[in-house]
């Protein structure tokens, strides 16, 4: 019989751990959601946001364009990351694109192949300094994976779930008695991930989303983490998000969806000499 583990303690699973989640908390981040979307133009405004976002992402990644992808292209990119686009500036003058098409190229290079999710993740990261500055990278990867290939890859941000600081998404919607006090033991690889969109899809699905499910998963992702965000006061990430402007400010800042203009592609990330990035071509929106 395996030991115990201690008193609030989880064990970590190797392989598709089995999430305990909480019903009633996704239910009221479902509805709020919806409530405070509405005077925006309602969920399906931040759906198509998100579907704008994806095509960005595939048109200046894909195959035929990986080996063209320049300062610019790759800075706007970086416009729908807001950890990154705060933060990859310094590192990004001394590396040049030139590093960049290798990182990204090696990146998503069989990248169809998931069981090789977590090992090509830790690669891309270990060519950035290991410190908390540059914490980043995982952001970095796990945005470049998720909207290239959305199929194979859920959205693996660290404020999805950050097993080694015990925060995200993951603990917000925990079911347990005290989970502030609980350390959760679930690895925050490519298969807790895949787990947790399964979930969110079934629990979706119960409430009567049946399109853009993909889409649906990361708004609704993007509102639990808020609604924690909001619950502290504003104070959690005060340097990545600005007071609260409207009720719907955090989920997009959580999603980068405020990170371009559509209409004229002014981002808000600086080129290497600190000029504003402007996306110069724009994917058709539909």
């Amino acid at each position: 019989m395996p030991a115990r583990p201690p008193s609030g303690t989880t064990n970590v699973a190797d392989m598709r751990p089995t999430l305990h989640l909480s019903g009633p908390r996704l239910t009221r981040s479902f509805e709020t959601l919806v409530q405070r979307s509405e005077p925006q133009g309602g969920v399906e405004r931040y759906i198509t946001g998100l579907a704008f976002k994806a095509s960005v992402f595939q048109e200046a990644l894909s195959p035929a364009r990986m080996a063209a992808l320049d300062e610019s292209a790759f800075l706007g990119l970086c416009a729908f990351m807001a950890p990154v686009r705060r933060r990859i500036g310094p590192w990004f003058s001394d590396a040049g694109i030139g590093k960049v098409q290798d990182m990204v190229g090696a990146l998503l290079d069989g990248a169809e192949d998931t069981a090789t999710a977590d090992a090509r993740v830790a690669t891309f990261c270990a060519a950035f300094p290991q410190d908390r500055r540059h914490r980043w990278a995982r952001d970095l990867a796990a945005e470049i994976l998720h909207h290239a290939l959305p199929e194979q890859y859920p959205l693996m941000n660290r404020w999805v779930w950050d097993h080694s600081a015990n925060t995200g998404v993951l603990r917000e919607i925990w079911y347990g008695d005290d989970v502030d006090h609980m350390t959760i033991g679930i690895p925050d690889g490519h298969a807790t991930f895949l787990v947790l969109r399964e979930e969110l899809s079934q629990f979706l699905a119960a409430n009567g989303v049946f399109r853009d499910m993909l889409f649906y998963i990361d708004l609704l992702c993007a509102q639990i983490y808020a609604d924690y965000i909001c619950e502290q006061g504003g104070t959690f990430l005060r340097t990545d998000f600005a007071s609260e402007h409207d009720p719907m400010q955090y989920t997009r800042r959580m999603l980068g969806l405020d990170g371009v203009d559509p209409e004229t592609g002014r981002t808000r990330t600086k080129d290497s000499v600190g000029r504003p990035v402007v996306l110069q071509t724009l994917p058709t929106r539909h």
